[in-house]
């Protein structure tokens, strides 16, 4: 089952409330990926159960920290689920075998959930920062390094000399470098 963040904020807005219904609803809809956060970490299923079992009941305590401005509710639930799995992995002092696992008996191609999340955040910034370019540079930066146009063609479409193109472009991507590391 799918969920959206406008979904996960009103569920976790819920929880802050104290409404079982919503957290109930919370898990349904978050627990298999927070599973396999702990999983990733801790390579023991029964372990990865108790540290997520652990985790819902602190995410229950600490919903009202939750803040939407600074991460999504799948980012901020998987902090949780990641410091407690490490918690644990300290307090056992076990360390992951790599040769044996039993993530090496799960079959998928999926990517780590909070891989694909933290790329699409990722990309999210960027294009919150390439927002705040003037529209021209902005345009510019696209057709250079998403659709590939060399500086010349980009000279003879903006109608401007290429050493202008290439200093406007140089200045556009250390505006986005100054705003993403923001």
């Amino acid at each position: 089952m799918k969920s959206s963040r406008q979904q996960l904020d009103e569920l976790l807005a819920g929880v802050a409330r104290g409404d079982e219904a919503a957290f109930a609803e919370l898990y349904q809809v978050t627990s298999a990926k927070l599973y396999s956060v702990a999983l990733r970490i801790l390579r023991s299923n029964a372990v990865a159960e108790d540290v997520v079992q652990d985790s819902y009941f602190k995410i229950w305590e600490r919903a009202r920290d939750f803040d939407a401005g600074i991460a999504s509710p799948i980012t901020w639930m998987a902090a949780i689920v990641r410091n407690r799995a490490l918690d644990e992995v300290r307090r056992r002092a076990v360390r992951p075998a790599a040769d044996v696992s039993e993530l090496d008996h799960i079959a998928s191609d999926d990517e780590h959930p909070v891989e694909v999340i933290g790329r699409q955040e990722d990309v999210a910034r960027l294009m919150r920062c390439l927002e705040g370019l003037e529209p021209e540079r902005q345009q510019m930066v696209r057709l250079a390094y998403l659709d590939g146009l060399s500086r010349e063609a980009l000279a003879k479409r903006f109608d401007r000399p290429e050493g202008t193109i290439k200093t406007w472009l140089h200045r556009s991507l250390a505006q986005l470098k100054g705003c993403l590391e923001r």
